[in-house]
């Protein structure tokens, strides 16, 4: 296993220090914060036993290992699987933070690849799972990445294509992130879930699990000097879905467990009322942090289905 630096790369261990936490203790303080269930809670156990079950069906139809490279030489990884039928339809899913592809998003194969008969890729986003990096990109640097991985399926499939971007908590500002710059013709629709509005308040919100509440802006400014200087990207600036949001070009559904609290679910509302393109909200009463799916599976399969259904 690789050893990643925590959260949003150099930067957030100098703020660590100063808390006096350690960076282990940040990323349970996350995890923790996340879901706020221990680890042999029964639905914590239940969607581990799904995402098992799921990879494992992943992996039977022998996923085409790709690889591409970014400006900066880096690896970067992804498993694909096509459709059953031949079609042109695809679904890219992205994963959030200290993950990788298949362990939280294999959930989502058997609906793209059964139920909507898509094309299936699955990336491993830069500083998680098999794809190179030291730092993590918090979606600045990752929807850079997932435009590259469009251009490698246009270039590979054809200009006629079309795609779905489907992303969960950092995945979903990376989607967000994409739609808003400029995203290429063939991306038609964005399912976000559980996405943040931008890294900046995302960070703050989480130094408020160490009580810090008054000083939380602050430890996060200055985790930002230290990510412009060694991660090159503002968290404010540059990993800022809501405050680009008035560019979306697609259709986009969003989806908060409302009782979020490492994403806050009021973020969800500032996002929607934000979007000027088609848009629709599905809130799940009860769910925390990316349980959405996992609390109300038919419910999620039946809206996200319509919602795709609309506009490919």
């Amino acid at each position: 296993m690789k050893k990643r630096n925590v959260l949003i790369g150099g930067g957030i261990l100098g703020v660590i220090s100063v808390a006096a936490v350690g960076a282990e203790g940040f990323r349970q303080a996350c995890v923790s914060r996340r879901n706020k269930k221990p680890a042999t809670d029964p639905k914590r156990m239940l969607r581990a036993e799904i995402r098992k079950k799921n990879n494992d069906f992943l992996y039977s139809h022998n996923p085409e290992d790709l690889e591409i490279l970014s400006p900066e030489m880096l690896r970067l990884k992804a498993w694909y699987v096509p459709a059953e039928k031949e079609t042109k339809r695809f679904a890219i899913c992205v994963h959030g933070h200290n993950c990788n592809g298949p362990d939280e998003c294999s959930h989502l194969f058997p609906f793209y690849h059964e139920t909507m008969g898509f094309n299936y890729l699955l990336p491993d986003l830069r500083g998680h799972g098999r794809s190179d990096g030291k730092f993590i990109g918090f979606g600045a640097l990752d929807y850079k990445d997932l435009k590259l991985w469009i251009d490698y399926l246009v270039e590979r499939f054809g200009e006629d294509i079309e795609i779905v971007l489907h992303g969960i908590s950092m995945g979903a500002a990376t989607c967000m992130l994409v739609n808003n710059t400029d995203p290429q013709p063939q991306v038609k629709v964005i399912i976000e879930d559980c996405g943040f509005t931008n890294a900046f308040e995302e960070v703050s919100n989480t130094m408020k699990g160490y009580k810090l509440n008054r000083m939380a802006d602050f430890f996060t400014s200055v985790s930002n000097i230290y990510c412009r200087a060694i991660s090159k990207y503002d968290l404010k600036k540059d990993a800022d879905p809501l405050g680009t949001m008035h560019n979306a070009r697609n259709p986009v559904m969003f989806i908060h467990g409302e009782e979020d609290v490492f994403v806050p679910f009021e973020m969800c509302g500032r996002l929607y009322d934000a979007c000027p393109t088609e848009k629709e909200i599905f809130t799940v009463p009860g769910a925390v942090h990316a349980y959405s799916y996992y609390d109300a599976k038919e419910e999620y399969d039946e809206r996200v289905r319509a919602f795709i259904e609309k506009y490919i």
